[in-house]
């Protein structure tokens, strides 16, 4: 990636910037990023934490940690949805909402993520590997 990325949430209080992501873009039908995104799925990148940063406003953030375990954070003006961190995060990658980019990318997600919780309502037509659960080759339907 020659130049970093950088997004930020719906009113543009909060600002971030990537030097650069990782290979690894999912969409996500898991009930709570279903319900945290009011959509039929999140989608999400990542970066390496060293190569992530917060530019304006990361007093405006909040989060909510979930029962099991996992924090979703958000910007507390508008609500805009950034980050997800699941319970197992050592703190080595950020995990964030892609649609919050400001910057265009070449990458492509990659994967249908946690499709077993996917909504009734929703059919995935593309030709993306779908895994029931995480990526784990063993769990793809």
């Amino acid at each position: 990636m020659e130049k970093s990325i950088t997004g930020s949430c719906l009113c543009g209080s909060i600002v971030y910037e990537a030097d650069e992501l990782d290979k690894e873009m999912a969409h996500c039908h898991c009930t709570m990023c279903r319900k945290f995104h009011g959509a039929a799925f999140a989608t999400f990148g990542q970066a390496k934490a060293k190569h992530f940063r917060w530019l304006k406003g990361q007093e405006l953030l909040a989060s909510y940690a979930a029962k099991n375990g996992t924090t979703r954070t958000f910007c507390k003006v508008c609500g805009s949805s950034l980050l997800f961190e699941s319970s197992t995060d050592k703190g080595e990658s950020v995990e964030f909402a892609l649609a919050t980019l400001d910057t265009k990318i070449d990458a492509k997600p990659d994967a249908h993520i946690f499709t077993a919780y996917k909504a009734n309502w929703f059919e995935i037509t593309d030709a993306l590997p779908r895994h029931n659960e995480g990526r784990s080759p063993k769990q793809v339907s």
